[in-house]
């Protein structure tokens, strides 16, 4: 995954991937059911991938670009970090590095020995804790790779100094460690521009890499190797073209690799995509149907190398907890259905490495329910009742997934069918007296959880909620600091719109008038605040600007907002 430095240029390639996504028609519901496992040819190496599922990335940890591998925030790795992910369940492990700025000058580019033994001692852990390893080229893709257009010899030549480095230390190492020749690899203009010449540099450095490994004796003469589409997207035209290096390279081990992180404007909660919906979905079904198609069932083995939400690199919260678990499990679901085995993105967000407990249990737990089963879910995790209204019964659709609901619980009892709760078919009732009881304090926010228990796959929560409509207050400040005081009422905030008062979408990525959530705009429950950002404000005109706050329960709040240079007043509109 790109550093969080790099990130705005992959909003930008990311919009332009969007505007293309949103051309390709639907796929219908009865396509994307597909019962039972696909077919996927048998192979020594197709085994040798699915023996690596589940994985995890060790990021921004040997990949971080600063004096050393804490510089991007994480602690130092121990061995017991490594023994505690092999210990949860996780088959390999994948260690992105760069090695940019471990490197000499030309014409040795020799490889600082310090750093070169450092990675052997967690590579030499993580095979002792009998966990498969990929090694990489990370960042190097575009702090210096992606100049091969215009700066050809030179660049060549410093990627063949390092991989033929890295190939003669692991050369007599276990072939349960793999090398992976690029991190999603991209190119400048340059060289003739885009298209088949990115497409034929990428032929070269993958083509060079083969040869340096496989002439380096021991063990790499049959080493697993991992080949990347062009961006390691999956896009048609990088999956056709990856597919004619392997028939080149005609080397019964290698395998390809792709990454996916949603479709975009849910992955970042944007334009209004603030549910796992149709078009989501079938993102992911046209997505790993192509990557089946064109790789897996002509007998290459696929790997995704990373896997995640993009907006978990501003906030795991950026997209709502129930709409989150449904994206990890449909799409863990439908991938391994497809015979591709895959290793979940960690930059720090999901596993503690100070304490080694998960920041979020519940995807923690659906993730690995998900790695040999389904799990039934819901439409919603939430459950709102207006603050002084008389109860009502909430009904809720089931996505059972194959499964069968046993029970509902809460705080460890027992809740009672027909009586607390009505089960019809999919149809869940939960019944207006039990939600009256659980809410009798009438304090705002959450008042109780409810769990669903299943014969299979993890549990599904519901948090139940007490609101009133959330009430915000004048303010003054400016473009840098600026925020909102909010009194939530009990009320989790959704998304937010933003228009000229004389008309047109204010502020970035104003294609749509739903900003993009934690980039523009974020909400603070502990501050009783919603921040709008530097980011909103950078792309906002002189004016007036009205808001739309859109709210979990249901309700909308208007807010105004009048900007003159940096400085910014805000007023309620209601």
């Amino acid at each position: 995954m790109f550093s969080y430095t790099s990130s705005k240029i992959f909003r930008m390639f990311l919009t332009v991937s969007l505007l293309l996504a949103m051309a390709v028609p639907s796929i219908s519901a009865a396509s994307q059911e597909k019962p039972g496992t696909i077919a996927v040819p048998g192979s020594k190496l197709q085994s040798y991938v699915e023996a690596m599922q589940p994985g995890w990335n060790l990021g921004n940890t040997f990949d971080a670009t600063g004096a050393d591998e804490t510089s991007w925030g994480n602690p130092r790795v121990t061995k017991q970090l490594i023994k505690h992910i092999a210990s949860q369940g996780y088959n390999s492990i994948r260690i992105p590095i760069t090695w940019d700025h471990r490197m000499g000058e030309a014409p040795d580019y020799t490889i600082e020995p310090a750093f070169i033994d450092r990675i052997e001692e967690v590579v030499d852990w993580s095979l002792d804790a009998g966990l498969y390893v990929m090694i990489n080229l990370h960042h190097d893709s575009w702090l210096w790779v992606n100049r091969m257009g215009t700066e050809h010899d030179e660049v060549l030549a410093r990627y063949n100094a390092a991989w033929t480095q890295i190939a003669d230390r692991f050369k007599d190492h276990s072939k349960k460690l793999s090398f992976e020749s690029i991190n999603e690899p991209r190119f400048s203009d340059g060289w003739g521009g885009g298209g088949e010449a990115h497409f034929q540099m990428l032929h070269e450095l993958n083509a060079s890499f083969h040869e340096i490994v496989r002439a380096s004796g021991g063990n790499n003469a049959e080493r697993p190797l991992v080949l990347p589409t062009l961006e390691t997207n999956a896009g048609q035209d990088r999956l056709d073209a990856l597919v004619d290096t392997f028939a080149e390279l005609d080397d019964p081990n290698l395998i390809a690799t792709v990454h996916y992180y949603g479709f975009w404007p849910f992955s970042v909660n944007i334009a209004g995509f603030t549910r796992f919906n149709e078009e989501t979905k079938n993102d992911i079904v046209q997505t790993f149907d192509r990557v089946y198609q064109s790789l897996v069932a002509k007998g290459i083995p696929v790997i995704l190398g990373e896997f995640g939400l993009l907006g978990f690199d501003k906030n795991t919260g950026t997209i709502e907890q129930g709409e989150k678990l449904k994206f990890f499990e449909y799409l863990l679901h439908y991938i391994q259905e497809r015979g591709i085995s895959h290793m979940l993105w960690d930059n720090g967000q999901h596993l503690n490495r100070l304490t080694l407990k998960w920041n979020d249990p519940q995807l923690h737990g659906m993730l690995k329910a998900s790695w040999k089963s389904r799990s039934a879910t819901a439409e919603t995790d939430l459950i709102y009742l207006a603050k002084g209204a008389t109860a009502e019964d909430a009904v809720i659709r089931l996505e059972l997934n194959g499964n069968r609901l046993t029970g509902l619980r809460h705080e460890g009892k027992m809740l009672r069918q027909g009586i607390d709760y009505v089960l019809n078919g999919d149809t869940l009732t939960v019944k207006a007296d039990l939600l009256a009881k659980l809410t009798a304090s009438g304090a705002y926010g959450e008042n109780a959880e409810i769990t669903a228990d299943f014969n299979k796959g993890e549990d599904w929560t519901f948090d139940v909620i007490v609101y009133d409509t959330p009430a915000l207050q004048g303010a003054a400040g400016t473009t840098a600091d600026f925020a909102i005081p909010t009194a939530f009422n009990g009320d989790r905030l959704a998304t937010m719109e933003a228009v000229y008062a004389a008309g047109g979408n204010a502020g970035p990525q104003n294609w749509t008038s739903f900003k993009e959530f934690a980039y523009a705009f974020s909400p603070s429950y502990d501050t009783n605040e919603i921040t709008l950002t530097q980011n909103f404000f950078n792309e906002v005109n002189d004016g007036d600007v009205v808001l739309t706050f859109h709210f979990w329960s249901g309700k909308t709040v208007k807010y105004t907002i009048t900007k003159t240079g940096t400085a910014v007043v805000g007023n309620s509109a209601e």
